[in-house]
């Protein structure tokens, strides 16, 4: 038995020679999850402030040589240490080599623990540009992210660049930064020395709720508080600095209606509200910053030590939001996205639609897709540009989806099969369609509801069909829901009940189609609805496709008054009353 082990001991070093003296994960092509420590023969240097007899501070080396700084912010440094920790110090990473450790071109990471568990509850990004800049925006990085879940899931730095990569993310949605479950974050695009007042931020915060505890994101909640460049104690304008009002006047509501979201698509917001206008203030919102402050003898080291030694930060937390988005919120435009071919896996995908030309087609071409993180297709937009309907939805008659009241006109560019993913390039998929249907939704009386529907689905920009429900007197108006009074199961239910409206209303057209005559095997793809998604779906497009089948019989027999019948028992639900 002896023999056998130091044959194995013997034998080990054979296979993990090779390393040379290097840390094994450095410049190669798979994640880099830590920063590499130095090389095995490096000889750090302590430093200690205060002359306590304990190390304060460690110079150090990483990577390709880089120098860095890990400053001891709790006080539990000690010589022999070969980086500080993850739970309460500070790390400078002198990218440029310069020998400034916290200046411009440097990567700056601080964590917190702030309820003294020994485990971090927060972490604070501090990016600075290479060069000063003319323009404050976007030229750095102030981020905090918020371990409100407590899976010790942060934000996401490439160690091999030392660049910050929040938005990396395997397969279509599962982000290695903490999006999923139950988060927030605070970001701006800018450099702290840039910025007035470091308590507050631009996205203020980035809510990410998760009702359902099974550690994936339902909904999320994006406040933006629009960075200006006016000093108001002045009354001057200063391009040189980044200032906020303290008010939010963006916010973006994203929804999971049917919780289907897992791996694979961690995230599956199927709708959006936007809100827009003055928006509410939210500066007697302050966050406490418990056992953050930093050691005051290095301040030296950076280019803008403020931050060091907040001991607050202002915004607005997951329990408050909601209220004041609806409370207290002045808005005088609303806008509303719905995610129809179910493709969009991050927010910016269903959280953008503009009310510009239905049929121009392009990132800042000046059509509806016109903002760059935009769905090319596929998605459907409605804009109550006055907010004469605060923001409430309502369930159609006409087509049995979600819609929001008061809109003044929307716009469905249909992707019926999600060929054009998420408006960016896939190896897999175009980017965007030559040739794309188009239906576009009217309010003509001003009632708060859709009354006018038009087609153009040969997709040569001309609506070749149009449908008015005044003019067939049918009644457009709907009940209201009002999302001010809504939790996630209340969206979960309006969804359900869609879906299982759609589906009834679709086998009713089949049945009708058979006693007509019409025969509806060809569709027998589409009558199958083995989820909440399916019969949403489906239950859409087959009654659409029987409804044209059926109009095209009453034309081809001359029978007007059933083409009547069926185009309002179409739009307004009601299959069953043709039902013999």
């Amino acid at each position: 038995m002896k023999k056998a082990l130091f044959m194995i001991f013997m034998i080990v070093p054979l296979f993990v020679s090779g390393q040379g003296n290097g840390y094994w994960n450095q410049n190669l092509p798979i994640i880099p999850y830590r920063l590499p420590p130095p090389p095995p023969d490096y000889q750090v240097e302590y430093i200690d402030f205060d002359g306590d007899g304990d190390p304060d501070a460690i110079k150090s080396v990483t990577i390709n040589n880089t120098p860095i700084l890990w400053i001891d912010d709790d006080d539990d440094m000690q010589y022999g240490d070969l980086e500080g920790d993850t739970d309460s110090d500070c790390l400078l990473i002198d990218r440029n080599k310069d020998g400034i450790y916290g200046g411009l071109g440097d990567l700056i990471i601080k964590w917190c623990n702030t309820d003294g568990d020994g485990i971090a509850d927060m972490q604070l990004i501090v990016e600075y540009p290479a060069t000063e800049d003319e323009k404050v925006w976007p030229h750095g990085h102030y981020m905090w992210v918020m371990d409100t879940d407590k899976d010790q899931v942060f934000n996401y730095i490439d160690w091999n660049t030392f660049q910050l990569k929040a938005w990396e993310f395997s397969g279509t949605s599962d982000f290695i930064e903490d999006y999923s479950g139950k988060s927030l974050f605070l970001k701006v695009h800018a450099a702290t020395n840039r910025m007035e007042d470091l308590r507050f931020n631009w996205e203020n915060p980035f809510l990410f709720y998760d009702p359902d505890d099974d550690g994936l994101t339902e909904m999320a909640i994006r406040l933006v508080d629009s960075p200006r460049y006016f000093n108001d104690s002045t009354k001057t304008v200063n391009p040189q600095t980044m200032y906020f009002s303290g008010k939010m006047d963006w916010v973006s509501i994203s929804v999971d209606l049917d919780n289907d979201n897992g791996t694979g698509h961690e995230f599956d917001f199927d709708f959006t509200l936007g809100f827009r206008g003055e928006g509410f203030g939210y500066a007697d919102h302050v966050q406490p910053l418990p056992n953050f402050k930093g050691l005051a003898a290095a301040d030296s080291f950076f280019i803008d030590p403020r931050w060091r030694h907040l001991e607050e930060l202002i915004y607005p937390n997951h329990d408050q939001t909601p209220d004041l988005i609806f409370k207290k919120g002045k808005w005088n435009k609303v806008y509303f996205v719905y995610d129809e071919d179910d493709d969009c896996h991050r927010w910016e995908r269903v959280e953008f639609l503009d009310p510009l030309d239905p049929f121009k087609i392009g990132h800042n071409k000046g059509g509806i897709d016109n903002h760059p993180q935009s769905d090319s297709s596929g998605d459907r937009g409605e804009w109550d540009v006055d907010n004469s309907g605060g923001g409430k939805l309502y369930i159609s008659k006409f087509d049995g989806r979600l819609h929001l009241y008061g809109a003044e006109w929307g716009c469905w560019r249909i992707d019926q099969q999600a060929k054009y993913y998420q408006g960016f390039n896939r190896t897999w998929k175009p980017g965007e369609p030559k040739v794309f249907a188009t239906v576009k939704y009217t309010d003509t009386d001003n009632n708060g509801f859709i009354d006018l529907i038009e087609y153009d689905m040969d997709g040569d920009h001309q609506f070749e069909e149009t449908i008015s429900l005044i003019g067939l007197g049918i009644d457009d108006r709907c009940e209201l829901y009002d999302p001010a009074d809504f939790q996630h199961k209340n969206y979960l239910k309006l969804k359900d009940r869609m879906a299982e409206n759609l589906w009834k209303q679709a086998h009713d057209a089949v049945a009708v189609a058979q006693q007509t005559g019409v025969n509806t095997s060809w569709y027998a793809k589409l009558k199958q609805g083995t989820s909440v998604r399916d019969k949403y779906h489906n239950g859409y497009w087959l009654q659409y496709y029987i409804f044209k089948d059926l109009q095209d019989h009453c034309l081809r027999n001359n029978n007007a008054e059933l083409l009547k019948q069926v185009t309002i028992a179409y739009l307004t639900s009601d299959w069953e009353s043709l039902l013999k």
